[in-house]
């Protein structure tokens, strides 16, 4: 999507700078009713058959970037509807967190097979054959799918020797690790938030641009400008997001312009959790739990928490490094207000929770961060900085990556304890964390550190991410290697007691 999808990367961009510059500027709130105009001017579409419904689309997502719901479409309610609510300098937030837009949502079709041209009408017809309620037959021209019988085990698309038959599912259900896509009663997606993790995969994945979370980005400006204790931490995935010529350096120093007092790696919170985890892993398992699993993706632990629920306990206690990372900057300032940058939309869930929301107070996206870049004209690859960036360790920074917070956190117990055996599994996307879990409560991992990552690849390929995974991996594997330090045991920043623990 990063690579392709770029008309919607650009929509979603100029909608975050406008809130992000309205924020800045102290603009009355009542200025929003024309907002859609003045991004989409003209009387001609750009995008879709209607100037007028890219317009509804757009004020949409304008509600939801300043953490409103989206209106219903047979309600009538005004832009600003709601307004004062949200119009404040602190964190609010109104279920859900993910909203599929219903001007925006095509209602594709659910899940089908189709046949397409290749089919042959061959002699054999084994998709006939295999059929178990005969919902394939020949027809004049092709093989026809009766679609009121079909059952959609695909065993005619398995067995065509010409690879005539395609499965379709609408993406963004397709991309659900957990079934949590539904459809309303025209056919359009609708979320069940009692099965969703908030993954946000059905953000990237819709092609209409249909589903989009809500933002924090006005709340936070409102914060930084009223507030000299405010303070960012970005995630290990940061590097690559915001171009080849802006190094980790420059994008502290522009965060700093943003209004921040100091930013700080999330690697440094890794480093800590890593030890945390290590420890743990080494004093429960086997002896106390069967495995454990890491607490770092907070999309894995609720996609357990809902559906394994007697698999829960198993999960790390450590705090996640977000966590780890605000309680850094929270003993050196107490009155620090921490706000999380990184690539995951359900940290915005995490950072609610009853023992995080003292230490974090606010969660964007890098995405979210460029729009706040472009109302601040803020160009990152035109700041002059002379520091280096020195947070965390190799291992700490690997965590961006499928692997690597198993990685860290076995090589640490591992330096702890040399004579330890420790086995490990890593899963990335929901669907195959699902499956790890499934063999994990049959009894099939005991004695393993299990990973879960709700992101395939991990979290360089997070909802709130800019650039294409490849580029990222490249770039957050040079920034790795480049640490000072290998192993979050040898990190003189953190607290030596910790360390010797």
């Amino acid at each position: 999507m990063k690579e392709s999808y770029v008309d919607l990367i650009n929509i979603r961009r100029q909608i975050f700078a406008k809130i992000a510059k309205i924020a800045y500027d102290g603009t009355d709130l009542s200025e929003l009713e024309k907002a859609s105009f003045e991004i989409l001017p003209g009387e001609v579409a750009t995008y879709r058959e209607s100037i007028f419904r890219e317009r509804a689309i757009v004020e949409e997502r304008l509600r939801l970037t300043m953490g409103l719901n989206a209106r219903k479409p047979t309600e009538y309610n005004r832009v600003t509807d709601g307004i004062a609510e949200v119009d404040v300098a602190e964190t609010q937030f109104i279920e859900p967190l993910i909203n599929v837009i219903p001007h925006a949502c095509e209602a594709c079709p659910t899940k089908a097979f189709y046949v397409t041209d290749n089919c042959r009408k061959c002699l054999a017809h084994p998709c006939t054959n295999v059929c178990p309620v005969n919902a394939v037959s020949i027809g004049k021209n092709r093989a026809v799918i009766d679609h009121g019988k079909c059952i959609k085990c695909g065993r005619c698309k398995e067995t065509c020797p010409y690879s005539a038959i395609v499965q379709y599912d609408r993406p963004c259900a397709a991309a659900c690790g957990v079934n949590a896509i539904e459809s309303d009663h025209l056919g359009r997606a609708k979320i069940n938030s009692d099965k969703c993790v908030s993954c946000g995969n059905c953000i990237i994945q819709c092609p209409f641009g249909a589903i989009s979370d809500k933002s924090q980005i006005y709340q936070l400006i409102k914060a930084i400008k009223a507030n000299d204790h405010m303070y960012a931490i970005i995630a290990p995935s940061f590097i690559g997001q915001f171009g080849p010529l802006a190094s980790p350096a420059q994008i502290f120093e522009g965060i700093k312009q943003l209004g921040f007092k100091d930013v700080v790696e999330v690697s440094l919170g890794a480093d800590i959790t890593t030890i945390h985890e290590a420890k743990e892993f080494l004093e429960k398992v086997p002896n106390k739990i069967p495995y454990m699993g890491t607490s770092c993706c907070n999309s894995w632990t609720l996609m357990v928490k809902k559906l394994f629920p007697d698999q829960f306990e198993y999960i790390s206690d450590s705090a996640s490094p977000m966590v780890e990372t605000a309680k850094y900057i929270k003993a050196k300032d107490p009155q620090a207000k921490v706000t999380f940058i990184g690539p995951c939309i359900s940290k915005k869930l995490e950072a609610l929770r009853e023992d995080v929301k003292d230490y974090i107070h606010f969660v964007i996206t890098f995405e979210e961060l460029m729009g706040m870049f472009v109302a601040k004209g803020i160009e990152l690859s035109e700041i002059e900085v002379s520091k280096e960036i020195e947070d965390a360790s190799a291992l700490g920074r690997g965590y961006a990556i499928a692997t690597g917070v198993a990685e860290a956190v076995k090589k640490t117990a591992l330096a702890i304890d040399p004579s330890k055996d420790i086995n490990v599994e890593c899963a990335s996307s929901l669907h195959e964390c699902v499956k790890l879990m499934r063999a994990a409560k049959a009894g099939k991992k005991n004695g393993y550190l299990l990973e879960g990552m709700a992101c395939q690849g991990g979290c360089i390929a997070g909802p709130g991410t800019l650039a294409s995974f490849n580029r990222v991996r490249k770039a957050v594997t040079e920034f790795k290697n480049q640490a000072k330090v290998e192993s979050p045991l040898d990190n003189s920043i953190i607290d030596e007691n910790l360390r010797n623990v």
